[in-house]
C-alpha cells in the first residue's frame, strides 16, 4: 500500500497541470512505471520530474508518452 500511495503522489506531482487539473487515474497508471524507472531521483520535485519525463520521452511507454505529450511535453 505504501508503494501505491508513493506512486500516486509521485505522478500527481510529476505531470504538468493543464488548466489547474491534475493527472487522471488513467494518466497516473500510464506513467507510473516509467516515472519510477527513469526519474525516481526526482520524486517530490515536480519541475524536475516534468523535465525528466520530457527528456526521456523517447524511452517512455507509448501510453505514458501520449500523456506527456497531451500535457505539453
Amino acid at each position: 500500500m505504501k508503494t501505491s500511495v508513493l506512486a500516486a503522489l509521485l505522478l500527481a506531482a510529476a505531470l504538468p497541470a493543464t488548466a489547474q487539473s491534475g493527472p487522471t487515474p488513467q494518466e497516473q497508471m500510464a506513467c507510473r512505471g516509467d516515472a519510477s524507472k527513469f526519474c525516481a531521483e526526482h520524486i517530490g520535485k515536480p519541475p524536475q520530474m516534468n523535465a525528466c519525463l520530457r527528456e526521456n520521452k523517447a524511452k517512455l511507454s507509448d501510453s505514458c508518452r501520449k500523456v506527456v505529450e497531451s500535457r505539453g511535453g
